[in-house]
């Protein structure tokens, strides 16, 4: 072979090994773009599968709020608190009682308290029951820290409801009714945006057994509550704690006012629930579930208001804001 040709057989084929250098690259190329793209579809469809149930787990939880406090006998639904003084005294809606009711019959009944029990005798011809069955005498009537539960004085063919309720020594007539304009007026909620980053994980610290914590409340009482001990959270690279209160019903009770109380959210704080901890102290904190307290949405409610400890240099954006639509 002559040195020409040899020169000109190498530089034939360089094109052509270049070209499938350039090929092997490419395919290379498009192979890994082409995993990129799958791996990133499948994280993009986890994230928004995690996203729709996070959002779906928050509407079933705003609807269940919104359907409780607007039912029959819901929070919107009170129209009287009567605080009842040792004695007798009628009740009904005419103005010649001495507990007037703001709807119902003209004349219900004498209610008649002596010695922290409280008995009631209907209007002859009316129609009232109690806790669903027709009371023809007289009745005594459960008090709400009876562990049955108050009884229900029923009237008004069943939309009206009264209860018998003790704060701190004292005694209340507590009245609610299925066409109360606040129930019937109800507007709706307003909420911060969803916010998965406000689904915090606390950790929970026990008191010793027996520990209470003094909790006012909105009508000027003080209560000594159960309180098992304290959560622990981190926000923003800060530490906050909050003191947990016992009901008995499983669940850790948490009263907290935040930066927003009072511009944005109810004034008065608000109220979250948790589940109890985990065997390590795990506590999960969702903030998008904080909200109002009955008082925000009537005035005859007996709200709890938070201690001192569980107001938080915080301000928490997430659940429920003021509500602005109350019916005088």
């Amino acid at each position: 072979m002559s040195i020409r040709f040899a020169v000109a057989s190498i530089t034939r084929a360089q094109p052509l090994r270049l070209a499938a250098l350039a090929l092997v690259f490419a395919l290379a190329a498009c192979g890994k773009s082409a995993s990129d793209d799958a791996q990133e579809r499948k994280m993009a469809e986890q994230a928004a599968a995690r996203e729709a149930a996070f959002a779906a787990e928050q509407k079933a939880w705003r609807d269940d709020r919104v359907s409780k406090l607007t039912q029959p006998e819901g929070w919107t639904s009170l129209i009287g608190l009567h605080w009842i003084d040792p004695g007798s005294h009628y009740l009904g809606s005419d103005a010649d009682n001495g507990i007037r009711l703001a709807m119902g019959p003209a004349h219900l009944g004498l209610l008649h308290m002596k010695s922290g029990h409280v008995r009631f005798v209907p209007e002859r011809g009316a129609a009232v029951t109690v806790d669903g069955t027709p009371l023809t005498g007289s009745a005594t009537l459960r008090v709400d820290d009876d562990p049955a539960g108050p009884s229900k004085l029923g009237f008004d063919e069943g939309k009206g409801v009264a209860t018998v309720i003790k704060r701190g020594d004292r005694y209340a007539l507590r009245v609610k009714h299925a066409d109360a304009p606040t129930r019937t007026g109800f507007k709706g909620i307003d909420y911060w945006p969803l916010d998965a980053k406000w689904k915090i994980d606390g950790r929970f610290i026990a008191h010793p057994p027996g520990k209470t914590i003094a909790i006012a409340n909105i009508i000027g009482t003080t209560d000594e509550v159960p309180n098992p001990g304290v959560v622990e959270f981190e926000r923003d690279g800060k530490t906050f704690r909050l003191e947990a209160l016992d009901e008995g019903d499983q669940q850790l009770f948490l009263v907290f006012a935040d930066r927003t109380s009072g511009h944005g959210s109810y004034g008065a704080g608000r109220f979250l629930y948790a589940a109890l901890p985990d065997a390590q102290g795990r506590v999960k904190l969702d903030f998008n579930h904080s909200y109002n307290p009955p008082c925000a949405f009537t005035s005859f409610a007996t709200c709890p208001l938070p201690p001192p400890e569980n107001r938080l240099d915080l301000a928490v954006n997430a659940g429920e804001k003021s509500y602005s639509h109350s019916t005088p």
